[in-house]
């Protein structure tokens, strides 16, 4: 007797439909083909203990188990309740004619139970692009697939729950959530906010100039400056996401298995930090199954590298290209995937090993050359792609100690959001241009006109404090993004005078 139903395999951040079948009939032993991995295979263990323990047999008879198109690689444990359900109809304990109208995903515990599966918003998606009745998968998961509107969710706890449902012997109400009710009220529910940080006018006002045009920013302190605490309170003054944004953010978490029990969508920007022992396959994915890394966790969000000189070099030149290209391409022998890599980098240093160059009270005692060497560590072409950077002086006991009111995050993201939105009806034209930091070469000319004065006291600063060529493009594209912010529809002085100051590193002699 045949049997079917449906599952889903993930292949990046989409998901394709799997037909499961099971065949039972004369002969012996158990057979599965269609491309399965180690775990797929595993799953005639879990499922034969789970039948048992919930009072149902495994047949002894020739059991074959395809799970369809047959050249597409399927791995994980989410089969094993598709499959342990088919086994069931196709050896005459199930009686229900409703497998086929549903999609059907989890892992079975030994004692029948249904454990939490990755990859469930991307598989429900393409559930509800291909007219199914709805989505049987473990309770754990229900409210991840229920963003998506107008497909019957129905969360089980075990198999014998799962039988017992499509036998029609209970009846579980669909899970259902209001994806635009839940996105308006956690919207920008962040736990940070920049009124808890006292003094530092200088560097909020350099993060906001950096949130308003999408710049990237390198921080530059001695040891408890602030670097961490500021850039941890970047997300909270970005423009609010959109549904569309918020919606592709989840389907990575989702595929990454981050987004934890009783989640539902993402209605805060990613704020991703890793540790700079990371390897590259971890910082931009990879591996044996093709899994999203660092840089692709933090789409649509904030991408944090503390202590940027203590990172291996390799792992911070392979981030070149998808911070370029904004997103980055796995291949292997017989796969390509494709992870969306749009984020905001800031990364943050101390000036020398020691962390005391320049310090206002504390004198360095790192030996000559030795801070040369420590900023060589990161390389012309990653600077390159950093608009700003950003000196970070510890704040005196006086200015920590007195009661002052700083601006909320909310304040400073309404500004935020207006310059975006002068962007945004700049490159209404433009292909994958959003904000300033993404205009090409050829653009910034055409965008960033500058008066004579201004063309003055550009020569003049790049003469004077020794600016590399490469800091010609950054100033005028950060200097159009401070024009924007003070709604200025040209560059002025004072806003080229504020950019030119925002290019640390590219200073001769700054390193002594």
């Amino acid at each position: 007797m045949l049997a079917k139903t449906f599952g889903g395999a993930v292949h990046g951040v989409d998901a394709r439909i799997i037909m499961v079948e099971v065949s039972v009939g004369q002969g012996t032993r158990f057979f599965m083909s269609g491309l399965p991995d180690g775990a797929v295979k595993e799953s005639q263990h879990r499922v034969e203990s789970a039948l048992k323990d919930v009072g149902y047999f495994m047949p002894r008879n020739k059991t074959v188990v395809n799970l369809a198109p047959a050249d597409i690689r399927k791995e994980g444990s989410a089969y094993d309740l598709p499959i342990a359900l088919c086994v069931l109809k196709a050896s005459g304990q199930l009686t229900s004619e409703k497998l086929d109208q549903y999609i059907i995903m989890g892992e079975l515990s030994l004692d029948g139970m249904l454990r939490p599966i990755k990859g469930v918003l991307p598989i429900a998606i393409q559930a509800k692009k291909e007219g199914f009745k709805g989505f049987i998968l473990p309770f754990d998961n229900a409210r991840e697939a229920a963003i998506v509107s107008n497909l019957e969710v129905l969360p089980v706890s075990s198999l014998k729950e799962a039988v017992d449902l499509l036998e029609g012997k209970i009846s579980i109400h669909p899970v259902h959530i209001d994806t635009r009710d839940v996105f308006a009220t956690r919207l920008n529910a962040y736990d940070t906010d920049f009124k808890d940080v006292q003094g530092q006018e200088n560097i909020k006002r350099a993060l906001e100039i950096a949130a308003a045009g999408g710049h990237n920013v390198i921080m530059i302190g001695p040891p408890g400056a602030g670097k961490t605490m500021l850039a941890k309170r970047l997300p909270t003054i970005l423009p609010p996401l959109t549904l569309q944004e918020a919606l592709e953010t989840t389907k990575i978490h989702s595929v990454a298995g981050r987004l934890g029990k009783d989640a539902t969508l993402l209605t805060t920007r990613p704020f991703r930090s890793p540790h700079h022992t990371i390897s590259d396959v971890a910082l931009v994915g990879g591996g044996g199954n093709p899994q999203p890394g660092e840089i692709s966790l933090s789409h649509n969000g904030v991408l944090f590298l503390d202590e940027l000189p203590e990172f291996k070099r390799t792992v911070l030149e392979v981030m070149r290209q998808p911070m370029e290209e904004r997103r980055v391409t796995i291949s292997r022998a017989k796969v390509s995937i494709d992870y969306p890599t749009n984020f905001m980098l800031i990364v943050s240093m101390n000036p020398c090993p020691c962390g005391y160059y320049n310090h206002p009270e504390k004198e360095c005692v790192c030996g000559p050359g030795i801070v040369q060497r420590y900023l060589s560590k990161i390389s012309g072409p990653l600077l390159d792609r950093i608009d700003l950077h950003v000196e970070v002086v510890p704040v005196g006991f006086d200015e920590m100690t007195a009661n002052r009111r700083s601006e909320t995050s909310t304040e400073i993201r309404v500004r935020v959001v207006h310059a975006r939105e002068i962007q945004s009806e700049r490159f209404r034209n433009q292909r994958d241009v959003y904000c300033n930091a993404m205009m090409p070469s050829n653009m910034v000319k055409e965008v960033c006109e500058i008066t004579e004065a201004g063309r003055a006291l550009l020569k003049t600063a790049m003469e004077r404090l020794g600016l590399s060529a490469r800091a010609y493009d950054r100033i005028l594209k950060v200097s159009r993004t401070i024009a924007d912010l003070s709604g200025s529809p040209e560059i002025k002085v004072e806003h080229l005078a504020e950019a030119i100051q925002y290019r640390s590193l590219d200073r001769e002699g700054w390193a002594g």
